[in-house]
């Protein structure tokens, strides 16, 4: 499975501290202020653990507001995790009327991560459209609190934002078997009301528009 984040080449405390032992201070200051891993996240990678710790604020597909633990969801293709990357991107200058988009690149990094669970949901079957409404999730997020209240891992489900993808929601962190893997660095860059994403020492980019994603002034 392949997730896409923000580059992490570098991380963003260096530029507040002054040594090596500053900045180890001040991320170990922070992590005591940050909600707590589940058990099964807490020897994870920070890159595989850290959608976990993570559930306040906005709901996600399989997951309701305020809800813990996260979910971390990856993809099958690397077009389709770019694609939702870039929908929630681009989600986000829709919300901030006013705002000044980035007029240089944001580098972001492409990581794999094998998915092993013996049992999961698959909703790919199921008639087109059932499962990938734009923006009422609350069939898939009843969907998700049966699936683990049975103890299971995960769900494969299609892509609400890219045709033919195949997205995966793990909701239980030892399904995941570290270590993450690179896969590939991209550039996304805010074009008009759209974005260019643009992998690294490749003629590949992939182009989107706000129309594409019937994004307007607010998103549905």
């Amino acid at each position: 499975m392949i997730r896409i984040v923000e580059a992490q080449h570098r991380i963003a405390t260096n530029r507040l501290t002054g040594s090596a032992a500053d900045q180890a201070l001040l991320e170990a200051l922070a992590d005591d202020v940050k909600p707590n891993l589940p058990p099964a996240a807490r020897d994870l990678p920070w890159l595989l653990a850290s959608p976990f710790r993570y559930g306040r604020g906005r709901p996600s597909r399989f997951r309701a507001a305020d809800t813990l633990p996260g979910i971390l969801y990856a993809s099958e293709a690397i077009e389709t995790a770019v694609t939702e990357a870039a929908y929630w991107r681009l989600v986000g200058f829709a919300r901030s009327p006013g705002f000044r988009r980035p007029r240089t690149p944001t580098p972001m990094s492409a990581f794999s991560v094998t998915v092993d669970t013996p049992v999961a949901v698959d909703l790919t079957g199921d008639a087109p459209g059932r499962w990938t409404h734009p923006s009422d999730y609350a069939a898939t997020q009843a969907l998700a609190i049966a699936a683990r209240a049975a103890g299971l891992a995960a769900i494969r489900a299609p892509s609400a934002r890219h045709a033919g993808g195949i997205n995966l929601a793990v909701l239980d962190a030892s399904a995941l078997v570290p270590p993450p893997r690179p896969h590939s660095s991209w550039a996304f860059l805010a074009d008009g009301d759209g974005l260019i994403a643009t992998r690294e020492m490749s003629v590949a980019a992939l182009r989107f528009a706000a129309a594409d994603f019937a994004l307007g002034g607010e998103p549905a």
